[in-house]
């Protein structure tokens, strides 16, 4: 892991030194929209609702629309008004009661590792809040923004998790359910139900069907060659696929591009059969590359011979020219 923010936490007169990591990642499976008829991945363009025009990212400046439909315009300057932070401080406001922060308000996670230094306060930290059963309530600023957030701990972690603001959670307007009408016997019945699939949570036991069921399918259809190929696919979508197979389309494609004719599924030969024909082609290289350079060496030693007697040829030529 790589650590995105290093800062310290205080609380009275200590401070801890700490380095925070990103506790989680999608997983989710995530589609591109494409061409359904040739992979093409569909681009989008950036166009004024109002003059129709293309506008350069340059162009483009923050705007708040207000309940009227009315636009407000916010340019660098009037961003650089707002109040944000570029504090490096975990500020400890009070420790509260585990029970007394909703779930509901929990938000994004974060591991706290303590530098060298902080070692110890980070233990003692740790510690405490276990002892205690309280949460550490604090401020930090993350991407210049100030964020509510917890300490608590996981696994002998110290874990930051930001909190949604107050206001951001939603009041249901449905109105409550009325139980009123609840016989003591359906109560009771209910509860039974409760107790009779009581258990202890275990993530392990849960895994997400869709997202393996879609990963199948593209598997399946990668080793089966269902893929288009695009000028745009410059790299590995990174599923895994079978080597000999990934190889075998990429000779195939090069041939066609030649205008030889490629290996088909069904002509494919055998394991065995392969093997033997790839060492075929290996030996006739080796004796081709040997038959090669045994003619390379007679051409060599020809063409030394043809020097040699060149220049005896001149040696001879000499004396007769001194004589005349």
């Amino acid at each position: 892991m790589r650590a995105i923010w290093k800062g310290a936490v205080s609380f009275g007169l200590v401070s801890v030194p700490v380095k925070l990591y990103a506790a989680t990642q999608s997983q989710d499976i995530s589609f591109r929209q494409v061409h359904a008829k040739d992979g093409g991945r569909i681009k989008y363009q950036r166009i004024c609702s109002l003059d129709g025009e293309e506008v350069a990212y340059s162009e483009i400046a923050k705007g708040y629309e207000t309940e009227d439909g009315e636009m407000v315009i916010l340019d660098d300057e009037d961003m650089a008004d707002l109040p944000v932070t570029g504090s490096r401080e975990i500020a400890v406001e009070k420790f509260v009661p585990s029970e007394q922060i909703d779930p509901m308000l929990f938000e994004k996670s974060y591991y706290l590792e303590p530098e060298k230094t902080g070692a110890k306060p980070y233990a003692l930290l740790r510690q405490a809040l276990e002892d205690s059963d309280r949460m550490a309530l604090v401020t930090v600023a993350i991407r210049s923004r100030t964020s509510l957030a917890v300490l608590r701990v996981r696994d002998d972690v110290i874990v930051l998790q930001t909190l949604m603001w107050p206001d951001e959670i939603r009041t249901p307007d449905f109105g409550s359910v009325d139980t009123s009408d609840a016989k003591p016997s359906e109560v009771k019945m209910a509860s039974m139900l409760v107790e009779t699939l009581a258990g202890d949570f275990d993530s392990s036991e849960f895994e997400d069907d869709y997202r393996a069921a879609v990963e199948a399918l593209v598997k399946a259809k990668v080793e089966g060659g269902e893929v288009k190929r695009t000028p745009e696919s410059t790299k590995s979508s990174g599923e895994v696929v079978d080597l000999l197979a990934a190889l075998q389309r990429s000779v195939d494609a090069a041939k066609a591009s030649r205008g030889e004719a490629g290996d088909t599924a069904d002509e494919k030969p055998s394991g065995s059969t392969a093997k033997k024909t790839a060492a075929k082609k290996t030996a006739a290289k080796k004796s081709s590359g040997s038959t090669t350079k045994k003619t390379t060496a007679k051409k060599t030693a020809a063409k030394k011979s043809s020097g040699s007697a060149t220049k005896k040829t001149a040696a001879k030529k000499q004396p007769a020219r001194k004589a005349s």
